[in-house]
């Protein structure tokens, strides 16, 4: 199949969505990833980045960036045109759904999917924001105050090859590269990775992925793995 793949900006299901990816790949799909503007960031954030542009390579295997597609998005007329037998978005944030359903565009992502509606190319999708309750989500890097001991000279921001670490105040994570150099550097274990917070869903984002589902030609899935069952 030849197969469009949508990151956006969410951390939930995000290491999910690209270990399903890299399956599609090995399976021998074309996929052509696509990823916007904060998903390139998260991705970075999350140390994930590289595991996805190594799965790039070739025509319609590009990687796009949102930031080179200017305003247009000329990438997704290929979706116009039924270039593609599948769009995939996943994972999806409660910001990208409620543009999806109120028919906003303006993103490459939610571009994407409006070309593929046109272009009669099923779209797959799964949001982060499913039902009532809460959901447990990972964090990227974390400096644990409560941990820091202040010193001197700061091993952890010592080993930062991006200079994210501002010693003992945060982890500037637009910088952060999710290398993890910085978790072992530490001798008192002030650097997480990987914690698990709990996160409430909100009514108007649990109402928007409602609409999401009843949206022709779109489909809804509780997780990524359900993807590979499907296709």
């Amino acid at each position: 199949m030849r197969i469009a793949w949508a990151f956006t900006g969410a951390g939930h299901l995000l290491l999910e969505s690209v270990e399903v990816l890299e399956e599609l790949v090995s399976r021998g799909h074309e996929v052509t990833i696509l990823l916007s503007g904060a998903s390139e960031e998260v991705l970075r954030m999350y140390g994930l980045f590289e595991r996805v542009r190594r799965l790039s390579g070739g025509y319609y295997r590009e990687l796009v960036l949102e930031s080179d597609e200017g305003y247009s998005f000329p990438i997704t007329g290929r979706l116009s045109m039924g270039r593609y037998d599948l769009l995939v978005v996943s994972p999806v944030t409660s910001n990208t759904v409620a543009k999806i359903v109120h028919g906003i565009a303006d993103t490459l992502v939610t571009n994407a999917v409006a070309q593929a509606g046109k272009g009669g190319v099923p779209v797959y999708c799964v949001p982060v924001d499913l039902e009532e309750g809460d959901v447990e989500t990972v964090l990227p890097s974390k400096l644990e105050l409560e941990l820091c001991r202040r010193c001197e000279q700061c091993l952890a921001a010592a080993a930062c090859p991006g200079d994210a670490i501002v010693p003992g105040i945060e982890i500037r994570l637009l910088k952060c590269r999710g290398c993890g150099l910085c978790h072992s550097a530490c001798p008192y274990g002030a650097v997480s990775g990987g914690r698990i917070i709990t996160i409430h869903m909100r009514e108007v984002d649990i109402r928007n992925t409602e609409r999401l589902s009843e949206m022709e030609g779109i489909t809804v899935f509780d997780g990524p793995r359900e993807i590979l069952r499907t296709i």
